[in-house]
């Protein structure tokens, strides 16, 4: 049973909507708007929301949206089926309509599509019963289990008994052949007469082997009298005497201008088998000839080549001109196939700039679901409209929904007399601490205080290092600078105590004295540490941070999204709220060390639709950007 399906334009106008078991269809279809078609992420063409399960088609020619949805307990295997009908229906009924391409028109225009979607539907559920799998035969309804037990049995047991009295029988007559020529003359006639020669006493021969005496007569027969003819066409033969004239080759030299008859000879009316010496020519493989490129055409398909090279080599140019002007002129609309090697070439170019491969595919497909249907610009090749659409997505998945601003949400957390709560994590030795240190100096120089947290109570020197950073940065902002006011302190309690406590402790601390900031540093985990996840997780619960960063490397790849994906579930599956707080941001550290190979960017952005917030370009605290979206992709799409 279907929950709705809905037919609308790019532009939001809704066409036509089909009413099932849920009240209304907006909520699930603005997010599959939302989270799907304006992300670029149409790789894949079902989206879950909820409860739900959403189906959609994109008509690129036309600028239409089908979308189907239905409960995700549910299996329904005609869906597929229906969009296709409904959308072919849809397109050609009210093709005018369509066509026009403005909304006043379609706001005008009458989509009476209730009766032929429902009969589409009904066609759909009937063809997916008709295919239905059917159920195992038991061996009651066999026709082994009809027969009876003691035929079974008789046949099985009968079988090898009188292959062995046959195999006996004949090893006997082999034998007694092998004697004498008795035996030879005796088997003569039988010979001859084509009757089956059959074992002693006058007993029948198995059908196997009959078809195996009557096999090698067959072949004895007409081996022999291929023989004969062999030697008749021999003998018949005029013998040459003397030496054959040389041959004269086309790069040979020779100055005897005489043409050459390689024609099959005949005689009586029957051809000669060619002689030894010409097997090399035949294969094209003799003297004076160069070896041919391997083709997997069949030798017709070549014959015919080579006969229309010649007559077609005048129309080649003419024709070859007007071609690419044809295809140069906006005229056709795309289809896969048309696709499908400029594809392969983006995705492999993705995935030598350091894109995960699964990413590279979806974003493969994702254009290829855009592109389908669409009529090509004039004057437009295919290449160039693919790495059009290419660059459009990726600027598109770079641009997150939702921009983070910490300036203002700190200005914002200021008019509540609250400090704002940023918590850091990442697996080991991504730079989480440093990143920290650079993100307060940006604090710093626009004039919010910062208190630091060192919840690293695990890595050895992580207590020592913060309190460096700190020294340094307030030597960098001293208080006499601020009116008194410090600027940036550090707030520690040593090793191996619980990292949720110390977090709690940093942030009542901070209310009370006044701090706009707290940067809480967490010591790093691998994705695959459960422990140490359900740690992290329980810190996040119980002092619920305002913003919780990823900090990554740029130089990972395909590591980028397991480290993603893991540490979004468990933050998921180890929380006790009942809507767990995930990865809010991500932070791109070491962005200076990988040249243009900046496919890690695009990666972790496109997994968890999260925005990239800050990267880091150095080692200093002023080698702190935000990310240029445009400027990622052209570094991406280079050469």
């Amino acid at each position: 049973m279907l929950d709705f399906f809905t037919i609308f334009s790019k532009g939001g106008l809704v066409l036509w909507c089909f009413q099932g078991v849920s009240d209304s269809c907006t909520g699930p279809v603005n997010a599959l708007i939302r989270s799907v078609l304006l992300q670029e992420r149409g790789g894949n063409n079902s989206f879950t929301h909820e409860a739900l399960t959403l189906k959609y088609k994109l008509d690129n020619q036309f600028e239409l949206v089908f979308v189907v949805g239905f409960q995700k307990i549910l299996t329904l295997t005609y869906v597929d089926k229906l969009i296709d009908d409904v959308h072919r229906l849809f397109r050609d009924k009210y093709r005018t309509e369509i066509q026009q391409q403005s909304a006043l028109s379609l706001l005008n225009g009458t989509f009476d599509f209730q009766n032929d979607f429902l009969r589409l539907l009904r066609e759909a559920e009937e063809s997916s019963k008709i295919r239905a799998p059917t159920t195992m035969k038991k061996f009651e309804d066999s026709e082994k289990a009809k027969k009876p037990v003691r035929s079974m049995i008789e046949t099985r047991g009968e079988k090898p008994k009188e292959k062995a009295k046959n195999n006996k029988k004949n090893k006997g007559a082999k034998k007694e052949g092998s004697d004498g020529p008795l035996a030879t003359s005796k088997a003569a006639p039988a010979e001859k007469s084509g009757l089956p020669v059959g074992p002693e006493n006058g007993e029948e021969l198995s059908k196997e082997e009959q078809i195996r005496r009557k096999r090698e007569e067959f072949i004895q027969k007409h081996g022999r009298g291929m023989e004969k003819s062999g030697k008749s066409s021999k003998s018949d033969a005029p013998k040459e005497k003397g030496k054959k004239a040389p041959r004269v080759w086309a790069l040979g030299g020779s100055a005897n201008k005489e043409v050459l008859d390689y024609s099959t000879p005949t005689t009586n009316g029957a051809p000669e088998v060619a002689p030894p010496e010409d097997i090399n020519l035949i294969r094209g493989t003799g003297p004076g000839r160069q070896l041919q490129d391997l083709d997997c055409s069949s030798s017709d398909d070549e014959g015919a080549a080579q006969n229309s090279t010649k007559p077609s080599a005048t129309k080649g140019t003419l024709g070859g001109m007007f071609g690419m002007l044809k295809g140069l002129v906006g005229s056709k609309s795309l289809t896969r196939e048309d696709m499908e090697s400029v594809l392969d070439k983006m995705r492999d170019h993705l995935i030598a700039k350091n894109v995960a491969a699964d990413i590279a595919v979806q974003l493969c497909e994702s254009v290829a679901n855009k592109l389908e249907g669409k009529v090509m610009g004039t004057f437009s090749t295919v290449t160039s409209t693919v790495k059009q659409a290419l660059q459009e997505s990726l600027v598109q998945i770079l641009q997150p929904q939702r921009r983070v601003d910490m300036l203002r949400d700190i200005m914002d957390a200021q008019r509540h007399q609250r400090p704002y709560v940023v918590t850091f994590c990442g697996v080991n030795g991504v730079g989480k601490s440093t990143n920290l240190a650079k993100i307060s100096f940006w604090l710093l120089e626009n004039g919010f205080s910062v208190l630091i947290a060192a919840c690293d109570t695990f890595r050895a020197g992580a207590v020592e290092q913060l309190r460096t950073h700190t020294r340094r940065l307030s030597a960098l902002h001293p208080p006499e600078n601020h009116g008194g006011r410090t600027m940036v302190q550090l707030f520690e309690k040593g090793y191996g105590k619980d990292a949720a406590g110390i977090a709690m402790e940093a942030i009542a601390f901070a209310r009370n004295q006044g701090f706009d900031v707290v940067l809480v540093d967490t010591a790093g985990r691998m994705q695959d540490n459960a422990p140490l996840m359900t740690a992290l997780a329980k810190l996040i619960t119980v002092n619920t941070p305002d913003l919780v960063l990823f900090v990554g490397e740029a130089l990972v790849g395909n590591e980028a999204v397991d480290q993603l994906v893991k540490f979004n579930r468990a933050l998921a599956d180890h929380s006790m709220a009942q809507t767990p707080r995930l990865i809010d941001g991500i932070v791109l550290t070491k962005f200076d060390t990988i040249d243009d190979k900046v496919g890690a960017a695009i990666s972790m952005t496109y997994i968890t639709s999260k925005p990239i917030v800050f990267v880091g370009t150095g080692q200093t605290y002023c080698d702190l950007r935000s990310l240029n979206a445009k400027a990622v992709v052209a570094a991406l799409m280079k050469a």
